[in-house]
C-alpha cells in the first residue's frame, strides 16, 4: 500500500473506530489518555535517541545547497553551506517541535473543549510520523542515505507543489555569485 494512501485510510478508519469507543466510561477514557501519553513519550524518546545517535556519528561531510525562494517573490534561493550532523540536527529537532505542538494542540482539544476522540487518532498517528521520518529511516533504521533519503530531504509545500533543494553545481554556482555581488 502506498504511503499516500495508507496516510488517507489511517484518519478515516481511525475516526470511524473512535466513534465507537465508550469515552463517557471513566475506565475508558483513563486508558485513551494513557494510550496517548505512552504514545507521545515514545515519539518525544525516539527524537532524544535520534539526537544522541547523530551526535555520536557525527558526520562532518559538508552539505552545499541553495534553499528555495519564498513563493511569488524574484529573490534568488539563499545558498546554505552546512554538514550532515548540523542539517540532520536541525530535522530532528524541527520533528521534536511538531510533536511538542501536537501536544499542546491536544492538551486544548481534551482539556479545555472537552473533546475525546481524538486521543486515539493521536495515540497513533504520531507514531507513523517517527516511523516514516527519514532521519529515523537512515539513522535508527539503518537504511542508506541515497533516493529518496538523500540530504537536503525533498519537501511538499502548499497545495502539493514541491519546494525542494537545488544541489547541483550550477545553481550553488550562481547562488555564489549572487552572494557575491550583494556583499559588494
Amino acid at each position: 500500500m502506498s504511503a499516500q494512501l495508507l496516510n488517507m485510510a489511517i484518519p478515516l478508519v481511525g475516526m470511524q473506530v473512535a466513534r465507537k469507543i465508550p469515552f463517557d466510561d471513566p475506565q475508558v477514557l483513563f486508558g485513551m489518555r494513557m494510550a496517548y501519553v505512552t504514545s507521545q513519550v515514545l515519539c518525544l524518546s525516539a527524537y532524544y535517541w535520534l539526537s544522541h545517535k547523530i551526535k555520536t556519528k557525527n558526520d562532518t561531510t559538508v552539505l552545499k545547497y541553495v534553499e528555495p525562494s519564498p513563493p511569488m517573490t524574484n529573490e534568488p534561493g539563499k545558498l546554505v553551506t552546512t554538514t550532515n550532523r548540523d542539517y540532520d540536527l536541525g530535522q530532528s529537532s524541527s520533528g521534536l517541535r511538531s510533536v511538542l505542538m501536537g501536544v499542546l494542540m491536544m492538551c486544548f482539544l481534551h482539556l479545555y473543549m472537552k473533546y475525546d476522540a481524538p486521543l486515539f487518532l493521536q495515540s497513533i498517528m504520531p507514531l507513523k510520523t517517527v516511523y516514516d521520518n527519514k532521519l529515523v529511516q537512515i539513522h535508527l533504521l539503518g537504511q542508506p542515505a541515497t533516493g529518496d533519503l538523500k540530504r537536503p530531504f525533498q519537501t511538499t509545500g502548499f497545495m502539493g507543489a514541491a519546494t525542494n533543494a537545488k544541489t547541483d553545481a550550477k545553481s550553488i554556482k550562481e547562488a555564489e555569485q549572487a552572494g557575491v555581488k550583494k556583499e559588494q
